[in-house]
């Protein structure tokens, strides 16, 4: 297994001049740049009296000086505290305060929104856009070490700052490294405890069955305080000399085709619903034409027109992508069965945060449809079902890159964890002979019916947004009936011309169509319409337990 503090050094040393971490359309910096800002970063936190083990939080929306401060962070012992950037102001002093974080980077945007009565512990507050001071508590110690930085950082280095320079020491890659929060609660917060070794694992494993190299970019669309955008679009590309381009705030579709029209990423990263989004706006119209139904019947014919479609859609993207990596929910089966036909190189992984993150992942040539991948190689990862290949049973799961639990919080980290030391996932699913996972639903939403079946919400849901004008939807219980609740796509209402009269008949349309699919004790007894959007996860996944 690599240390990837160590290839990253040697990484920064190889590639000196090339361009690292770049905000689209703004600041570039080099990989010699980057390594010289984490030694001023460094050079700072020493002066200021900041060791090895002190909490940092970072809440800023995604930048190439959030990557660097990270970084930083990361190279120099302290542990980093990454805080999604949207976050309420509430929020993230509740979780500053329980991380024990003593500094703070931020820009001046978001500072407005905390209050720093609510985050006693802060020794000072840095603005991340420049690495200035923004507040402190700590009277000259800090102010003069911020003014004197630069003359410091002249004399430390009196011959000019080089690759021979860039050594970073981490002694024990079982130190904490990282505590990720997954939610802004304010009650019990569950920051999860990820050492070195679970990303040096993560990063090692990537490396052996996604090839990157520094000829390819990548752009950053996920949010960077989410460990899947943390390690798949920053941490591991960035290790192989892979540049980073960031958006900042979530893009609109528009922005984020422009970018990578422009980036030309070897790998996007994403979750189903994107992918399925772009299927129905693009390539579902296109197919559903008569003379397009006519063609792809015909053998041979049809392998040349899903050729060109695919080679469009590459080329939509940029027209370097070696890979469409999903995660975070399963894809809808219509979808995935038109992406088989057009050979799209796509597979779906599965992971979260505890397991920093990936648990299953097969490359897009080995991937079983309807599986969310292979267990990995560099964990064990178990089916707790007495025939884990046709009884569903919790997914668990043992590896270097799993985590040592919830920060401050003993309780939840005594219920993560079997009796033999298994991390508890909550998620079901079965495996086969070959290790692929099919994943069945969350045990805590899985509904046992009168008659003692069981039910998987996630199943029917995928049934549904199979449907012409769904969009997405969520089946929840209610006295112990199944109701779907859908939102409709109001785009494809509009360019069929739908009337008022056609989408009030719709609901009933959809329960009759997805109960043909369906056994009797899955039945669907009533869709209801939802108007406004579902509260989601920084995965794009929805709070279901809003809608229970």
């Amino acid at each position: 297994m690599i240390n990837y503090i160590n290839q990253f050094t040697q990484t920064t040393r190889n590639f000196w001049d090339q361009k690292a971490l770049c905000d689209w359309h703004g600041e570039e910096f080099t990989f010699g740049e980057v390594a010289a800002n984490i030694a001023r970063l460094h050079l700072l936190m020493e002066n200021t009296g900041i060791k090895k083990g002190h909490k940092i939080t970072i809440f800023a929306p995604n930048s190439a000086r959030w990557a660097t401060s990270f970084l930083a962070i990361n190279t120099s012992g302290a542990v980093v505290v990454p805080l999604l950037a949207d976050f309420t102001g509430e929020a993230v002093c509740n979780l500053v305060g329980h991380s024990e974080s003593v500094v703070l980077f931020t820009d001046k945007d978001s500072w407005k929104k905390l209050d720093i009565a609510k985050m006693p512990k802060l020794r000072y507050v840095i603005n991340i856009s420049d690495w200035s001071l923004l507040w402190n508590a700590e009277g000259e110690k800090v102010a003069d070490a911020f003014a004197s930085l630069e003359a410091d950082f002249a004399a430390k280095y009196p011959k000019g700052f080089s690759k021979d320079d860039v050594v970073y020491k981490i002694e024990n890659m079982k130190d904490l490294a990282v505590i990720n929060y997954t939610s802004g609660t304010t009650s019990a917060p569950k920051g999860v405890m990820l050492r070195y070794e679970c990303f040096s694992a993560s990063i090692d494993f990537a490396i052996r069955h996604i090839y990157a190299s520094n000829r390819d970019n990548i752009v950053s669309m996920l949010p960077m305080g989410h460990i899947y955008g943390m390690v798949f679009e920053f941490m591991y590309p960035l290790c192989f000399g892979v540049t980073v381009y960031y958006l900042g705030k979530t893009p609109a579709a528009t922005t984020l085709l422009k970018a990578v029209k422009e980036v030309k990423p070897f790998l996007i990263i994403t979750v189903p619903l994107v992918m399925e989004k772009v299927y129905k706006s693009s390539i579902q119209p296109a197919l559903s034409k008569w003379y397009m139904k006519v063609l792809t019947a015909i053998p041979g014919v049809n392998k040349a027109i899903y050729k060109t479609i695919t080679k469009k859609l590459i080329a939509a993207f940029g027209g370097n992508v070696q890979q469409f990596i999903m995660g975070g929910a399963a894809l809808n089966p219509d979808v995935e069965r038109v992406f088989r036909k057009m050979g799209l190189p796509y597979t779906v992984g599965y992971g979260m945060t505890e397991a920093a993150p990936l648990l299953a992942y097969a490359e897009p040539w080995n991937f079983a449809p309807g599986s969310c991948g292979l267990k990995l190689d560099s964990a064990e990862v178990r089916i707790d079902s007495e025939d884990p290949e046709h009884i569903p049973g919790e997914i668990q799961a043992k590896g270097t890159n799993i985590c040592s639990g919830y920060f401050n919080n003993p309780e939840a980290s005594e219920n993560l964890f079997t009796e033999d030391g298994f991390l508890r996932t909550g998620d079901l699913g079965v495996m086969d002979a070959k290790g692929n996972i099919f994943i069945k639903g969350r045990c805590k939403t899985m509904i046992l019916s009168a008659n003692g079946q069981n039910i998987y919400p996630e199943e029917i849901e995928a049934s549904i947004n199979s449907m012409e004008f769904v969009s997405e939807s969520l089946v929840v219980d209610r006295a112990s009936k199944l109701v779907a609740i859908v939102r409709f796509d109001q785009d494809q209402i509009k360019a069929k011309g739908l009337t008022a009269l056609d989408v009030h008949d719709l609901p009933e349309k959809i329960r009759v169509r997805v109960n043909r699919t369906l056994p009797s004790y899955s039945q669907i007894t009533k869709v209801e319409e939802k108007r406004d959007t579902f509260d989601k996860t920084p995965k794009g996944s929805i709070k279901r337990f809003l809608y229970c």
